[in-house]
């Protein structure tokens, strides 16, 4: 049976991640933990999180997690959603810049002011439903249709050194990378736990997905 462990250091949308996952995940255990022996033995990893990444950063520090997620990360299916997303790159310019887990290579860089194509401003953050192009074949986008909408609250996007582990695209009004994956890890800018069905089947097809690409 399969264990998926939901990490939790205090940031992130901890409920509704965890009761999405027991939605579509028939008869897997969800655990909600920050200890680590019971993150590593989990089957899946789930790395949930939202607010600031100097927060975020200090926390794991604090809750010694950082090497956890890294052997996680290299171990078993993986999956980073929004502010754990960006916490997999090298570095974000938040807080005139953090160091992060350098999981993948790459900025976090900050929404530049913009206008769309009415030439109405954009606001920042980036808040609300936008379409993810598909730019990869990969087992979590299996039964989702190309270019469905998902949910995002985020100011800050991932900016990858290799365009080659983007799995999706959205814009604002620039393309920025909106999933991300190499090997056994996924990770969304994007909240699927907010996205109604293709969200909801984004985390079935984790659950279900062994890792392999």
């Amino acid at each position: 049976m399969h264990r998926i462990a939901v990490i939790d250091y205090g940031m992130g949308n901890l409920r509704s991640v965890s009761k999405a996952l027991e939605a579509v995940s028939n008869n897997a255990s969800v655990v909600v933990t920050s200890d680590p022996q019971t993150i590593l033995s989990a089957s899946h990893v789930l790395f949930p999180g939202v607010g600031a990444i100097r927060d975020c950063m200090a926390e794991l520090k604090h809750l010694e997690l950082e090497q956890v997620i890294k052997q996680a990360a290299q171990e078993k299916p993986f999956l980073g959603i929004c502010l754990g997303m960006q916490a997999l790159l090298t570095h974000s310019e938040e807080n005139n810049g953090v160091n992060t887990l350098d999981i993948f290579s790459g900025e976090v860089k900050l929404f530049q002011p913009a206008k769309n194509a009415d030439g109405e401003k954009l606001k920042v953050p980036h808040m609300g439903w936008n379409q993810v192009y598909q730019t990869c074949s990969h087992p979590l986008w299996k039964g989702i249709e190309q270019s469905s909408r998902f949910y995002f609250v985020h100011s800050f996007y991932a900016a990858p050194e290799d365009k080659q582990v983007i799995a999706g695209t959205s814009a604002y009004p620039d393309d920025f990378a909106a999933a991300l994956y190499k090997d056994n890890i996924f990770a969304a800018q994007f909240h699927p736990e907010k996205s109604q069905r293709a969200g909801l089947q984004l985390l079935e097809n984790f659950v279900n997905w062994d890792g392999q690409s």
